[in-house]
Formats: C-alpha cells, sequence, structure tokens
C-alpha cells in the first residue's frame, strides 16, 4: 500500500517565496507553513509584510523589488546566510502589464512588465541555482494560461509568461543533471482582486460591463468556474512532495482547462 506521507513536503523545507505576503504567494506560504516548512518570502508591500510576520512570527520576509539585481542578489544571501542553504524556490512575483492595443501600449509599460515578470525571475534563479544545486532542489516558476494562449490586448503579459515557460524548461535541462526539478505553474483566472482588475480593465477596453467581461472569461473554461489561490498552493505542495520527484521541465496548468483567451 502506498504511503500517504509522500504526497506531503519533508517537514523542515527551507523555502524561498517571492511576492509572498498576498495573493497566490500567500497561499502558497500558508499552505507550506501548515506543513512544518520554513518560510522566507520577499514582499514590496511594507503593510502585506507586517501582516505576515504578524501571522507568522516564526517565518521571515525581506523588502525586496524583483525588479532590482541587487536587491535580490541581498535576498538570497541573507537566505544563504542565515539557513546555509535552501530547497525550495517560488518565482512568484509578476504584475498584470496594461490592457490594450499594441499600438497604444506605452514602451515604458512594456518595459516595466517584462523587469518584473521574467527579469524578476532571472535575477532569483540566477542568485539562487547554487544553493539548488547544493540541495538537489526544486524551482518552481509562476507563468499563466497566457504562457500557452495568444492574449489579445494582454500582449506584454502574455509575452512574458510564455518567456517564463522557455526559461522553466531550460533550466530543467541544466539543472537536471545537479537533482534539481525545474517547473512552471500556469495559473488561469484566479479569484481576488487582481483578476477584478483585469476584469474590469478588459471590460473598459473592449465597451462592455463588469458582468459581461467575467461570463466572456468563463464561457471560455471547461469547467465553467475560477480556481482559488488554494489550488496553485496544492500544486506547489504536491511538486514539494515525494510524490512529484520525477516531475521536471513541466508546464502544469492549474485552470480548469481554460480553452482559449
Amino acid at each position: 500500500m502506498m504511503n500517504p506521507d509522500v504526497f506531503q513536503p519533508r517537514p523542515g523545507l527551507r523555502v524561498l517565496i517571492t511576492a509572498g505576503a498576498t495573493g497566490i504567494g500567500r497561499a502558497i506560504a500558508d499552505a507550506l507553513i501548515a506543513r512544518d516548512a520554513r518560510v522566507w518570502i520577499c514582499d514590496v508591500s511594507e503593510d502585506a509584510i507586517a501582516e505576515f510576520v504578524e501571522t507568522y512570527p516564526q517565518a521571515r520576509a525581506t523588502l525586496t523589488d524583483v525588479r532590482y539585481e541587487k536587491e535580490m542578489a541581498a535576498f538570497v544571501d541573507a537566505v544563504h546566510r542565515e539557513w546555509g542553504g535552501v530547497d525550495v524556490v517560488l518565482n512568484n512575483a509578476g504584475i498584470a502589464g496594461d490592457t490594450g492595443p499594441i499600438d497604444e501600449i506605452s514602451p515604458d509599460s512594456w518595459r516595466n512588465t517584462i523587469d518584473v515578470n521574467l527579469n524578476g525571475q532571472f535575477y532569483c534563479a540566477h542568485h539562487a541555482a547554487p544553493l539548488l544545486r547544493e540541495s538537489e532542489g526544486v524551482l518552481i516558476n509562476m507563468s499563466s494560461v497566457a504562457g500557452r494562449l495568444g492574449y489579445a490586448q494582454r500582449t506584454p503579459y502574455s509575452a512574458t509568461k510564455w518567456a517564463i515557460v522557455g526559461l522553466t524548461e531550460s533550466l530543467a535541462k541544466e539543472l537536471g543533471p545537479s537533482g534539481v526539478r525545474v517547473n512552471a505553474i500556469l495559473p488561469g483566472i484566479v479569484r481576488g482582486p487582481r483578476m477584478e482588475g483585469v476584469i474590469a480593465d478588459r471590460a473598459r477596453a473592449l465597451g462592455l460591463s463588469y458582468e459581461a467581461m467575467e461570463a466572456q472569461y468563463l464561457e471560455k473554461i471547461s469547467l465553467r468556474r475560477m480556481v482559488g489561490p488554494e489550488d496553485i498552493a496544492y500544486m506547489v505542495v504536491f511538486l514539494c512532495s515525494e510524490a512529484g520527484r520525477n516531475i521536471s521541465g513541466q508546464a502544469l496548468s492549474v485552470c480548469g482547462n481554460v480553452e482559449t483567451l
């Protein structure tokens, strides 16, 4: 009979999460802390960090902007100095970017989306890779279903999410011989304030009501429902467990099967 413990991460797992104070990152932190992981997050919101450490005084949190390589280097170095290494890295930080036709997207907005969504993941992986090689650890990059489907009016966002899938597959090949597993998670339409903002922006761009725009989104999902941040966290828990030991180089959608965007 299979031991059910193989589906749980081992206690004491050292986990680094970017943008871990709210949203999907917070749900992942909640799930792993509940399973006795040692979690260290970074975030750009001082208020969200304060609430996180109040809730989890045993965890660590650092004010860090993933757009800046020096800040990411300092963050990873702090984790290394205090913990001696890391077992799991969650490359979670990302922004929605602007919504609109490509000729109306400003170059500054384009660059900012790339700086957060793609360059931030590079900086994190760049500095964490030596630690992951030492621990034969796990790197999980957060992409999106927009990383497998074209997304009109959301070009900067989709472009970065496709790039993250390429980054993931490349790093799985590069780090795999050292025992490091690298996967991407592709969330679908995730309940919460961020998605509400995306729907509202797209509704305005297309001249529709919020309700009509939301209905259009749900019609494109086979299960006709959004997913929750906890659903993404469950996938992370699995990938960190012994049951996920041979999963690497994969782009794993958690989306209810989004058919098109």
